[in-house]
Parts: C-alpha cells; sequence; structure tokens
C-alpha cells in the first residue's frame, strides 16, 4: 500500500498542477462572466511551447538555459519532499524540511540568475524585486515548523503534517497554519496580491518580468514550475485540513487530499477575481504579517505545551 501511495504522490505532482491551473482560470472566468479556456488548457499551452524553437539573447550563456530546467527540477524535488498526501511523501527524512526550503531558494537563484544573464534593465529590477520579497517567506515556513514540532513532536516534514490531527494543539494550530500556508503560495507561485501573473506592465512585474527573455521549452518549464510550487502548498493546506488520516483511509485520505486542493485552487482564483495586487511598497508588509502570525502561533503553542506539561 505505501508504495501505491508514493505512486500516486509523483502522478499527483505531474498532473495536479495542469488541473490546478485550469480550476483557477475558471473560476476567474465565472467571476468575469466569461466562459473562459478548457480545464486542461495549460497542458495544451506547454505542449504548444515544447515545440517552439527557442529565442536567445546574444549576451546569454549557458546559464540562461540550464536556469530554467533547474528550476523545474528543484520545484519537483521539493514536491516530492512535501507530504500533500498527510503522513507520508516519497523523499522522508529526519528535518527534511530544511532540504524542502531551501531546494525551493536554490530555485528562485537560478530563477534570478538567468534573469540576470541576459542583462536586461527590467529583469535585473525583477530578480531584485524577486530577492527582497521571497527573504520574508523562509521565517514564516519555518516557525510554522517550529508550531508543528511543538505540538506533535516529531522532527520529519510527513510526521510533522501527518499527526498534527492527533495533537490537543491541533484547533489552535488549524486556522493560523493555513492562513499563513495560503499566503506562502501566493509568494511562491507568484500569485495576486503578491503578483499578477497576467500583468503586461514591467513596472509592476515580479515574476513574468524574469522570464520576459524565455521562449519554447525553457518558457514551459518556468511556467509549469510556477504550477508546481502552487500546487505543492495547496497540497500542504490539503494535508492540514484533510479529516481522513492515509494510513487509515487511504482511498478516501487521497481522493479527499485531491478534491481540497481542488478547493484552494478556486480559492486562489476568486481571491484574485475579487482583489488587486498590492503596490510594490506593500508587499513586504503583507510577508512580514505572515510571519508575525506564524510567531504567535509558535508563541501560543509553546506556552499552552508547557501549561499541558
Amino acid at each position: 500500500m505505501r508504495g501505491l501511495l508514493l505512486t500516486t504522490h509523483v502522478l499527483a505532482v505531474l498532473a495536479m498542477p495542469v488541473l490546478m491551473v485550469g480550476v483557477v482560470n475558471r473560476t476567474k472566468s465565472l467571476w468575469a462572466g466569461r466562459k473562459g479556456p478548457r480545464l486542461l488548457q495549460f497542458a495544451w499551452d506547454l505542449q504548444r511551447l515544447m515545440h517552439k524553437r527557442p529565442v536567445y539573447s546574444v549576451v546569454s550563456t549557458p546559464l540562461f538555459i540550464a536556469g530554467s530546467w533547474v528550476v523545474l527540477s528543484a520545484s519537483l524535488l521539493a514536491a516530492v519532499i512535501a507530504p500533500i498526501f498527510g503522513d507520508v511523501s516519497p523523499l522522508q527524512f529526519e528535518r527534511d524540511f530544511i532540504v524542502f526550503a531551501y531546494t525551493l531558494g536554490l530555485a528562485r537563484i537560478f530563477l534570478m540568475l538567468s534573469a540576470m544573464d541576459v542583462g536586461s534593465a527590467f529583469e535585473g529590477m525583477g530578480a531584485a524585486r524577486e530577492a527582497s520579497f521571497t527573504a520574508f517567506i523562509e521565517p514564516a515556513l519555518f516557525l510554522l515548523i517550529g508550531s508543528a514540532g511543538v505540538a506533535t513532536g516529531h522532527t520529519s516534514f510527513a510526521g510533522l503534517l501527518g499527526h498534527l490531527h492527533a495533537s490537543a494543539l491541533f484547533p489552535v494550530l488549524a486556522a493560523p497554519v493555513v492562513l499563513v500556508l495560503f499566503v506562502l503560495l501566493q509568494a511562491e507561485a507568484s500569485r495576486v496580491p503578491v503578483d499578477d501573473p497576467l500583468t503586461h506592465l514591467e513596472l509592476t512585474m515580479v515574476h513574468e518580468v524574469m522570464i520576459l527573455d524565455h521562449s519554447g521549452p525553457e518558457l514551459a518549464a518556468m511556467q509549469f514550475a510556477s504550477a508546481v510550487k502552487m500546487t505543492t502548498y495547496a497540497g500542504l493546506i490539503a494535508a492540514v485540513v484533510n479529516p481522513f488520516e492515509i494510513a487509515g483511509s487511504p482511498v478516501l485520505g487521497v481522493l479527499s487530499s485531491i478534491l481540497l486542493m481542488v478547493g484552494v485552487a478556486v480559492a486562489i482564483g476568486c481571491v484574485e477575481s475579487l482583489t488587486a495586487r498590492l503596490p510594490l511598497r506593500h508587499v513586504p508588509r503583507y510577508l512580514m504579517l505572515a510571519s508575525l502570525v506564524a510567531l504567535t502561533c509558535l508563541g501560543a503553542t509553546a506556552w499552552m505545551a508547557g501549561v499541558r506539561n
């Protein structure tokens, strides 16, 4: 059964990004009163890009070509570590959450390096914004992991989320953990209100301005990597709120996680339809607010654990 769950995890990592993007786009279309693209349109877009011949800047180096594939590989590795189905993941070991965090950090580094490699002032500006904004992501993530560690006593990512429901502190942790993970999803996947994947104004772009010179297969890799990161954080949210234990009810647990991930995609579409992206000067405050919520959650968890002991 464990082998089947691991295989399902890998298949979900590869297939769910297409469905997630489709659900987000259809949700936004419904809010706008349009029919919108097909649910699996993103897959056809990726296939079309894979068959296009890429165009490279005359000043770019092999780093530019390698950057997109490193970003995709690192995003997939992080998705394989993340326990999107609860207490099981293909790559599970002690303190694997550190590898998860810094694998995503490696993806950001190569995203910024490939952007700066073309010598464009606009892409360098986007790389600077990416570096400054995402510096607020890691503290919030590690503070959340610390809270889960205090509540469960486990040291692996799968153990932390898989046993969180059994903790007496789960009612206190559930809401802030979901809230902070949703903000981190918006930052990692470059979604509204942190960024807008549909904007065409370079002065306000963050992620999209860094991939302006990418085309063909490299652009497909960048777009799929962004969808994988969105799916990964949606899976973490689903693992927190999933009422079914994978060990006891694997089929119900997997189906519930998939439905919850689709629900997160619907929530993303609703947020992007009902709110505008934040001004650039307000984005760090928004991300710092998530860190503050995570810090408060850690303090409350530690205090309640001390009282219980």
